[in-house]
């Protein structure tokens, strides 16, 4: 993947300044470094939206579903005290027959988690600091992460007014505060051009679980971002896809999902919620 803009993913917040993500490498000559990564469970999470929105075309159930299962389907769903019974067995492997995502992604529905197939690794930037643990070689110059690492400033406007319409007020001016309606924050980002690399694989996935996977990955190389503030322009990527899988997708899964529609429709509606 190569950043089209800034990409930022915030690890914590420090009084107003967002810091990337990073985790500790170990070097060669025993060193450690720090190098800036977009987490797995976040590429994950854009990969899942990316699904949901699919499924969703194919299935039509826009506004059907309870909030919970809805939750489950597009960001994973939470575990929860419930007394229904857990979704196993035959009713676990029909379900992953006839709602793909839940297959290739798990999901929390009730008071037990489903597991999916697919992994993904971190996403993790071509830099020299980066070199023990990316998968592959790169000729030519690499970057330092000192390179790629920046920090931009914002200002928000406080809309606090009083007295006369359209007159922004500090409310601690008074008391010998600055008297400015700004205030200033910090956001680290990685610099566009920024090369990464990650990994996607499906253990012991069904022939629909890899015919979705590949057409997830494929919107994901059109459409697909990475980190946060999407809003503002972060997060653009180009992405190219090395290696393909060993074989390829043989069936239509939007055939297959669409015309078990009511019967998805009506399991999805009786799990756990």
């Amino acid at each position: 993947m190569t950043a089209r803009s800034p990409i930022s993913h915030r690890g914590e917040l420090i009084g107003t300044t967002a810091i990337g993500r990073r985790m500790k490498v170990l070097q060669a000559d025993g060193s450690v470094e720090l190098v800036p990564v977009i987490s797995g469970n976040s590429f994950r999470g854009v990969l899942r939206r990316i699904a949901e929105g699919m499924l969703r075309d194919v299935l039509d159930y826009e506004g059907q579903l309870p909030l919970a299962v809805a939750h489950a389907l597009r960001n994973g769903g939470a575990i929860v005290k419930t007394s229904a019974e857990p979704v196993t067995g035959r009713r676990l492997h029909q379900l992953r027959e006839l709602v793909p995502l839940l297959s290739v992604f798990g999901g929390a529905i009730g008071a037990a988690p489903i597991d999916g197939c697919l992994r993904v690794g971190h996403v993790v930037p071509i830099v020299t600091e980066a070199a023990p643990i990316l998968r592959r070689e790169y000729p030519g110059p690499v970057p330092s992460r000192f390179d790629i690492e920046a920090l931009e400033s914002y200002s928000h406007l406080d809309d606090v007014t009083a007295g006369h319409a359209g007159t922004a007020v500090d409310p601690v001016a008074g008391s010998g505060g600055s008297g400015s309606p700004l205030m200033r924050y910090d956001v680290e980002t990685l610099a566009p051009g920024t090369r990464f690399e990650s990994w996607v694989q499906l253990v012991r996935g069904s022939d629909l679980d890899h015919a979705f996977a590949a057409d997830v990955i494929g919107e994901f190389t059109r459409s697909g971002w990475l980190g946060g503030r999407t809003g503002i322009g972060h997060g653009q990527i180009a992405t190219t896809v090395i290696e393909q899988a060993d074989r390829g997708p043989v069936v239509d899964w939007r055939d297959i999902v669409a015309s078990r529609r009511d019967e998805a429709l009506q399991t999805l509606l009786s799990l756990p919620a």
